[in-house]
């Protein structure tokens, strides 16, 4: 045990190492307080008092969320060496966090985002004071778990730190090689002789890198061996590395470079979040000081990606999940650009859906009208789009997964270990994925399904309702004794009454058709809504997750177990015997773990891909259908209001003739009027049933007018 006036600490709790100096775990004697302690050795004393010095006075300068808070300079009591109490991060740096298996292909986009967020915030208020870090590194950022579960990365590490303005250079050397500016790597890795002065942008590389790093989960710059083996193609890779490009490998021996201008497939950012981020990387990835940009431009853009909010889509043609970032004070028009840049839908023919209700957004509002959204309670997009579904893109885990080695070997079976269990946790959140994919085209689906049904109903219940007032009408009219009437100037008017009456008569027929069309797409559409209720059911009975759960958590012991045997100089006989048994198994376990993930996430997925396209085909027809059929009505009702007006004005003339011919009689009557108190009566009733009639027309127009504009897209 080691102790200075107020804290202590045993040497076996050891935090990390360096070349001046160790951090442990420690104590307040007094209240038990966890702090961390770096305590310098010797090597550290053979540099300038200056050196020495320097980070003390950097870490007092200091004061910042982002940044490990120092407590105290005290003293070791026996060997006076100096020592720094610092505010104890309970859980790792964002090294061990990205060495865990389950991040092997980098962190989930929201952790991502709180590294992102906690980096820029820590590095801004260093620059604010005017420090350069001279060391950024994953090894370099520590967590700590806030009371309210989240992660809070801090800055750490200052002794390579030292004030610098941003015009200022220093020529000395520090940092660590993978994520060394290769200005410096040059120099300090390969010895190569060269003066050149360095400026605050090498931090800017350093942390592109450790922001690479941090979204796939491996080094952006990778020679054939690794960085460490062949030091002369990873200087070569960081300079000739061509604008725009954010990584480079080499993928054999001797063989070419080969470079990518995006984020792996395997990265588990959204496309929106990427697009927003790859720009960034490729501006501060930049050798030239001429073409990187400054701290004030990477802390512009990382700032206006910060301040988005993501609102989750997902394109239900497509079937493909999106993340759309946008600022709050966006208008409604930019987030449905923002929309069309990522799925190909144009704003007009965008439809959404939220939790079963259409969404009517007005393109002029806030983008604080939109829902809140989530992952798994995103906005449905539906649209005409004739797009077969292509579903989530990812690569086969298996490709991923490296072989055991024969003889034992602690160390390269526990590296094996390692990288199997990190295909697997892929695989299980690809297997989370695909589930919630099918989830959500039978949902969105469902919903679509539902409002087609309500419109079927509303059109079908008004077009049975104007069938029953032109029955009634027509019924009427064909009981009139107008035919009967002898050859006067009133026939003219009647024949016309007669046409407009076959016309309804067209009209009714016209609607009897559409009546019982709908109500064949009402059985349809309820023959489709009871297949998607089935196969949802279907979707919730998997048990593909728990599964591959279940194998993953049985090779994290076996897994356990190697990480801590790796540490021991050999094993006995029998211990070596049980190893080798854990291998079998832990491979059998792996091979159980894919083909559950091939068979019962990948073939069912992409059954219900082919599945979905059918019925996503057999939606569209049905919309048109509707739209066609509703159109009709319309029509129908708008032609019969017009007919009917045109009938009421000539039995208006009819009865107004009559009236005034029996008030004045004529002098001479050739041929004698047959009835003309009958047709008077008549033409009255008729025109009071047409009266009604037209009243009925009218008000059932308004509402097909109103059905048509809540049924028709935005460009209808």
């Amino acid at each position: 045990m080691q102790s200075t006036a107020n804290y202590l600490w045993y040497t076996d709790d050891l935090l990390g190492q360096g070349a001046t100096a160790s951090v442990y775990k420690a104590r307040n004697k007094k209240s038990g307080e966890l702090v961390a302690v770096k305590v310098f050795n010797t090597v550290s004393y053979l540099r300038p008092r200056e050196v020495q010095v320097r980070e003390f006075e950097v870490l007092r300068k200091l004061n910042h969320q982002n940044i490990v808070k120092l407590f105290a300079v005290e003293e070791t009591g026996a060997g006076r060496q100096k020592v720094l109490v610092m505010e104890y991060c309970s859980s790792g740096s964002l090294l061990s966090v990205l060495e865990s298996p389950e991040n092997a292909f980098g962190l989930p986009e929201e952790e991502f985002l709180v590294v992102l967020r906690c980096v820029v915030s820590g590095m801004n208020h260093l620059r604010e004071n005017g420090i350069v870090h001279r060391d950024i590194k994953p090894g370099n950022i520590m967590r700590l778990v806030g009371e309210e579960g989240q992660s809070i990365y801090k800055l750490t590490d200052f002794g390579a730190a030292r004030e610098l303005d941003d015009e200022e250079k220093f020529i000395s050397v520090y940092g660590t090689e993978e994520y060394l500016h290769p200005d410096i790597y040059e120099r300090a890795v390969l010895h190569k002789p060269q003066q050149k002065a360095f400026g605050v942008s090498v931090d800017l590389w350093s942390i592109g890198v450790t922001l690479y790093h941090a979204a796939t989960g491996s080094l952006p710059f990778v020679p054939f061996g690794g960085p460490r083996r062949n030091k002369e193609i990873m200087y070569r890779i960081t300079t000739e590395k061509p604008a725009g490009a954010i990584a480079g490998a080499q993928r054999r021996e001797n063989g070419p470079l080969e470079w990518s201008y995006s984020l792996p497939v395997t990265c588990q950012l959204s496309m929106g979040l990427q697009s927003q981020l790859v720009p960034i990387l490729a501006n501060i990835l930049e050798v030239e000081e001429a073409k990187c940009w400054g701290f004030d431009q990477f802390f512009a853009e990382t700032s206006n990606i910060l301040q988005r909010v993501v609102v989750h889509v997902f394109c239900l043609s497509q079937s493909v999940l999106h993340h759309i970032y946008i600022h709050a004070h966006n208008t409604i028009a930019i987030f449905l650009e923002a929309v069309y840049e990522q799925t190909n839908v144009a704003p007009q023919h965008q439809e959404y859906l939220f939790e079963g209700h259409l969404c009517v957004f007005k393109p002029s509002l806030s983008a604080q009208h939109i829902s809140h959204t989530t992952a798994s309670s995103p906005l449905t997009l539906f649209s005409m789009a004739s797009d077969t579904p292509r579903g989530l893109t990812f690569r086969d885990p298996a490709v991923d997964i490296p072989k055991f080695v024969p003889k034992v070997d602690l160390q390269a079976d526990y590296s094996t270990a390692k990288g199997v269990l990190g295909a697997g946790h892929q695989a299980l959140r690809l297997a989370r994925a695909l589930l919630n994919g099918q989830e959500l085209m039978l949902r969105g689906l469902h919903w679509v399904v539902q409002v087609l049904q309500a419109t079927c109903r509303q059109t079908l219940e008004v077009t049975r309702t104007s069938l029953l007032f032109l029955g009634s009408s027509l019924a009427t009219e064909r009981s009139s004794s107008a035919a009967r009437m002898p050859e006067m100037p009133e026939i003219q008017k009647l024949k016309r009454a007669t046409e407009l009456r076959s016309k309804l008569q067209t009209l009714a027929a016209v609607l009897s058709r559409c009546s019982q069309d709908m109500a064949e797409t009402q059985v349809s559409l309820d023959h489709l809504s009871s297949e998607l209720a089935k196969n949802r059911d279907q979707v919730h009975e998997d048990r593909s997750t728990q599964q591959i759960q279940s194998c993953l958590d049985k090779m994290y012991l076996i897994y356990k177990q190697f990480k801590k045997s790796r540490m021991r100089p050999g094993l006995g006989y029998n211990e070596e015997q049980i190893h080798k048994l854990d291998k079998v198994n832990f491979s059998h376990l792996a091979k159980r773990l894919l083909q559950v993930f091939q068979e019962e996430c990948v073939q069912k997925y992409q059954a219900s891909l082919v599945t979905h396209g059918k019925w996503m085909r057999e939606v569209q027809k049905t919309r048109n259908q509707l739209r066609l059929a509703s159109w009709s009505v319309s029509t129908c009702n708008t032609e019969a209001q017009g007919a009917q007006e045109n009938l009421n004005k000539i039995l208006d003339q009819l009865l107004q003739d009559r009236s005034g011919a029996e008030a004045s009689p004529p002098t001479m009557a050739p041929h004698p009027s047959a009835a003309p108190k009958d047709l008077v009566v008549h033409m009255q009733e008729l025109y009071e049933e047409m009266k009604l009639l037209a009243f009925d027309l009218q008000d059932n127009n308004r509402v097909i007018e109103r059905l048509s504009r809540v049924s028709s897209p935005p460009d209808a």
